[in-house]
């Protein structure tokens, strides 16, 4: 079963539901800003009720003044009948009924608007709730939209950066396995071959000393000497590619000289090493490490850059060691090799550099050489 996350998809996940919630927040701010209109327009309406209602309140206060003073006319009236007309009693009943008509009739208005009012003030209180809710809302898909946009879109590329390192292991690995072969190869092809010749040879000279034959005893001892003394370099050789005891015992920057000079006499290409500073005091890992980031670089020069002079510039800070190596080879396009993925010695190289807690960086054009360039912190 293929258990491999596919960050395309997982990324397309990411992507509609951050277009699912920017969606939901637009609508909830619709939503929120039609509540918003329609409670504008509620507390205009609310306003005008209001200064009705007080005129109407108003009215009704001057028409209950009225309605007593025409009952107490209509009292007045009616007990002095004698002394008013019929029609001064009619008139008086039918003013203190035409008030008391237009009194109720406002009496009722007054009502009708009230009721009116608490009906608004009641959905208005229900519409501000509706827009704070909404605001809520807004401001926590806002969180949530933070999060998609600010941390989950980074899944992807945390998976993808796991899934190199995850890649990175295995190149290792592959890398560890070939390096082994190679040290293999290399002690079968040399000291294997020349040990095996030197006890094949050594019979001989036994065979010469049993039949006297001294003088070519002495000639095979001496050629035998030679071929151990070359034997016993090859050997020094693969032990100083795989870890130089140099660098405990006589530090990083002689080191590094030896290396150079082996380097130009086996390539033939010349390579200037400059030091700026005092050399620091660094632990075995970090020399090591260095050591190795100089050593890549020059086995990309080697293999790839068909140059003539390379630079090798060391400068010790107080806080950082600076590592500059620069070529005068053909170079290579840089967005080629962004395209392509970068070559299993550069990822090495980048690899190690973060293992030091430093920062890589390359410049290259094509036929103008390469420049790379470490930054490593020193106290760590």
């Amino acid at each position: 079963m293929n258990k491999e996350i596919n960050i395309g998809m997982l990324d397309g996940v990411i992507k509609r539901t951050i277009q699912t919630v920017e969606a939901s927040k637009t609508q909830i701010f619709n939503i929120a800003e039609s509540a918003r209109q329609e409670g504008n327009a509620m507390k205009l309406e609310l306003h005008e009720l209001r200064q009705e209602i007080e005129k109407v309140i108003k009215q009704v206060d001057i028409l209950e003044i009225s309605y007593r003073k025409a009952r107490n006319r209509l009292a007045v009236v009616s007990r002095n009948f004698d002394t008013y007309t019929e029609e001064d009693i009619r008139l008086a009943y039918d003013e203190a009924s035409k008030l008391q008509v237009e009194l109720s009739i406002n009496r009722e208005r007054e009502n009708n608007l009230k009721r009116r009012r608490n009906d608004l003030e009641r959905r208005l209180r229900n519409l501000e709730e509706t827009i704070s809710r909404a605001e809520g809302l807004m401001t926590q898909m806002g969180v949530v939209l933070g999060y998609l946009t600010g941390d989950l879109s980074k899944v992807g590329e945390a998976l993808e950066t796991a899934k190199q390192h995850q890649l990175m292991g295995l190149k290792i690995i592959q890398a560890q396995e070939e390096e082994r072969k190679r040290v293999a190869r290399e002690i079968h092809d040399g000291p294997a071959q020349s040990m095996a010749n030197v006890v094949l040879r050594t019979e001989i000279v036994e065979k010469m000393l049993k039949n006297e034959r001294i003088l070519e005893a002495q000639m095979e001892l001496h050629e035998l000497k030679e071929m151990v003394r070359m034997s016993l370099a090859e050997v020094r050789r693969i032990i100083f590619d795989l870890r130089p005891m140099a660098l405990d015992d006589l530090g990083l920057v002689p080191t590094l000289q030896k290396y150079i000079q082996t380097f130009e006499e086996r390539t033939k290409q010349t390579v200037d090493l400059v030091v700026f500073g005092k050399e620091q005091s660094l632990k075995s890992s970090v020399k090591a490490a260095i050591f190795r980031l100089v050593q890549e670089c020059l086995n990309n020069v080697e293999k790839h850059a068909n140059a003539k002079i390379v630079q090798v510039k060391l400068e010790f800070l107080d806080e950082n060691l600076h590592l500059v190596v620069k070529d005068d080879g053909v170079g290579f396009d840089m967005k080629d090799r962004a395209a392509n993925g970068s070559s299993f010695g550069l990822m090495g190289m980048k690899e190690r550099t973060q293992l030091l807690e430093g920062s890589m960086e390359i410049q290259s054009t094509l036929g103008q050489g390469t420049k790379v360039m470490f930054q490593i912190p020193t106290r760590m």
